[in-house]
């Protein structure tokens, strides 16, 4: 809501780059995020002109801009019913098959209906576990991104579970469609934040080891099904590394094709986390946990004519 006693006003006094308004005040108010700003624009504590906008609105010369600067909301762990697909669970850890959509914690922007909500809803164990916004998580997936994850529900279990993941002891596989054509092979390639772009991430040489296989699994009229392996954990990783290949996952707003996107109207990256392997961090059995392929990725498998011939092994 706009607080007409407490605001900041100014106009646009010089002939801007097509550029959107929350990334104008990002780069405006330096202390803040573009995700602070975009907060505002939903509560409609920011006014162009007098008028209430949308996050994609674009600023121009002589705009007159007013922001009430609203304090954002305290983030509370709070149970939400919401229906969780259980692929394994005994009284140590709990792995879930994540849904598309769906954010793993709360945080700027998204302050409930997370994965973490949830959680607590089917198990209160987990608030008991040190972290106070992502109890009980070990690993995250992108908020468009299916597939297996795990969660501990024991502190002892949190400990040894990210003990597993430091080690490189959980192999994680993945499978994606991507735009183009792409051999077999380990790359290595650093990545690091992209210093222009806040929230992503560049494959750059002072970067953070990154190491992922790919192996194609079926290939059609320049669209490829491929298994990811990636042995770090980098934010984006798979995402960034097939950018660099110049094989982008379809659907990826970030590191894709967007026109390519919009004309196979592809609603999220089509990246899903098939299977995690592991050693139980309690009872050392071996266990490979996978999440079938959801059915908005078949959707697309079929329309453009890609198939799985034999088993993902």
């Amino acid at each position: 809501m706009f607080d007409k006693e407490n605001f900041l006003s100014f106009s646009i006094e010089k002939d801007e780059k097509k550029i959107r308004i929350d990334s104008f005040l990002k780069n405006k108010f330096k202390d803040r995020s573009r995700s602070y700003f975009q907060y505002l624009i939903k509560e409609g504590a920011i006014l162009i002109n007098g008028k209430k906008i949308k996050k994609n609105s674009f600023v121009k010369y002589k705009d007159q801009i007013k922001i009430s600067f609203l304090s954002l909301p305290q983030i509370s762990l709070t149970p939400q019913k919401i229906p969780l697909n259980i692929l394994f669970e005994d009284e140590h850890i709990i792995c879930i098959n994540k849904p598309a959509n769906m954010v793993v914690h709360p945080a700027c922007g998204n302050y409930d209906n997370t994965l973490v909500n949830a959680l607590l809803y089917h198990t209160n164990d987990i608030k008991n576990i040190d972290d106070s916004i992502r109890p009980g998580i070990v690993h995250r997936l992108d908020k468009n991104t299916s597939g297996v994850l795990i969660a501990a529900k024991t502190t002892e279990a949190h400990g040894k579970l990210s003990l597993l993941f430091l080690k490189r002891k959980i192999e994680k596989e993945y499978i994606c469609i991507c735009i183009g054509k792409i051999e077999d092979q380990k790359i290595t390639a650093p990545i690091k934040r992209n210093p222009h772009k806040r929230k992503e991430m560049i494959v750059k040489e002072k970067g953070k080891l990154a190491i992922t296989e790919f192996k194609t699994i079926f290939e059609k009229n320049n669209f490829s099904l491929v298994k990811a392996i990636p042995s770090t954990g980098r934010t984006h990783q798979i995402r960034v590394h097939l950018k660099y290949l110049n094989a982008p996952i379809l659907g990826d707003d970030v590191y894709g094709l967007n026109k390519k996107n919009k004309l196979l109207n592809i609603e999220r990256q089509m990246l899903h986390a098939y299977k995690l392997s592991f050693s139980h961090p309690i009872t050392n059995k071996f266990l490979s946990i996978k999440a079938p392929i959801p059915q908005d990725f078949k959707k697309n498998m079929d329309k453009l004519g890609l198939q799985i011939k034999k088993n993902l092994e």
